[in-house]
C-alpha cells in the first residue's frame, strides 16, 4: 500500500530563528530599553498575525498573510506599552523585519528526514498557509530538493489551516493509502487528525504541547524531526 506524509513547513521545518534575530537588530536596544524582550515581541506580532489572519479567512475575507503580518505591527508596539509606536519605529525598520521572514531557514535534521521516510517508502508531501513561492523558498536557499508537484498552499483556496477543508482534499486525493500528518504545533495535527490522518507531532518549536487542550491523541509524538521520521517508520509497519 502507498504510503504518504504531509508536512507542515513554517515553525515545523522551518525556524523563525531569522525573524527573531532581525528584530534583535533593528529593535532590540529600543525594545529593551522599555524592558521588552524582543523575541517575547516578536512571538506576539506572529502570532496575533497569525489569529488575524485565521479570522478573515474563516469570515470568507482572506487575504495574504504577509499583508495582514505588516498590518499587524504597529498593533503589536502598543500592546507591548509602547504609547506613540508609529514614533518608535518606522514603516523602513517594520518593513526590513517583514522581509526577514523570507530569509527563515531549514530546522537541522530535514533532509535527514525526508531521506529517511523516502527510503522507507514514503511519499513526503508539504502543506502550507503561507505562499508558495515564498515557502518553497526555503527549500531552495538550504538546497534541499523538494517535488513542487508535492507542495500545497491553502493560500490559493483562501482557506486557512486548521479549517478542516484546508486538509480534506489532500487527504482524499490519497484514497485508501497510508495517510501522516506531521507537525511541530499541536493544534495543527490535531485536525489533520479529526479529518483522518494518522498525526505526528513534534516538540521542536512548542516544547510543551498542552494536548489537554485538543481531545486528540497523536499516534507518534518526538523531540527532533528525524526521531518523529523514524517513529513514523516503526508505527507503519
Amino acid at each position: 500500500m502507498p504510503k504518504h506524509v504531509v508536512f507542515d513547513v513554517v515553525g515545523t521545518l522551518v525556524s523563525y530563528d531569522a525573524f527573531f534575530a532581525s528584530i534583535q537588530k533593528v529593535l532590540g536596544p529600543r525594545l529593551l530599553a522599555q524592558n521588552l524582550s524582543p523575541k517575547l515581541f516578536g512571538f506576539a506580532w506572529l502570532e496575533s498575525s497569525e489569529r488575524e489572519f485565521t479570522y478573515l479567512s474563516i469570515s470568507s475575507r482572506h487575504k495574504p498573510y504577509k499583508t495582514v503580518f505588516a498590518a499587524m505591527f504597529y498593533r503589536i508596539l502598543w500592546m507591548s506599552g509602547i504609547s506613540l509606536p508609529r514614533e518608535f519605529a518606522t514603516d523602513a525598520e517594520r518593513d526590513e523585519m517583514v522581509a526577514a521572514y523570507s530569509t527563515l531557514q531549514l530546522r537541522d535534521g530535514v533532509q535527514e528526514t525526508f531521506d529517511l521516510l523516502q527510503k522507507s517508502g514514503f511519499e513526503v508531501w508539504c502543506l502550507t498557509t503561507g505562499d508558495k513561492e515564498r515557502v518553497l523558498g526555503y527549500f531552495d536557499n538550504a538546497r534541499v530538493e523538494f517535488s513542487r508537484e508535492r507542495f500545497r498552499s491553502c493560500d490559493s483556496s483562501g482557506v486557512a489551516k486548521p479549517a478542516l477543508e484546508a486538509y480534506r482534499p489532500l487527504f482524499e486525493s490519497f484514497g485508501t493509502d497510508e495517510k501522516w500528518f506531521a507537525a511541530a504545533h499541536y493544534w495543527d495535527v490535531s485536525a489533520a487528525k479529526i479529518v483522518g490522518f494518522k498525526g505526528a507531532y513534534c516538540s521542536v518549536y512548542e516544547k510543551e504541547d498542552c494536548k489537554e487542550l485538543f481531545d486528540v491523541d497523536m499516534d507518534v509524538m518526538a523531540d527532533t524531526l528525524p526521531e518523529m521520521a523514524k517513529k513514523i517508520i516503526e508505527a507503519s509497519r
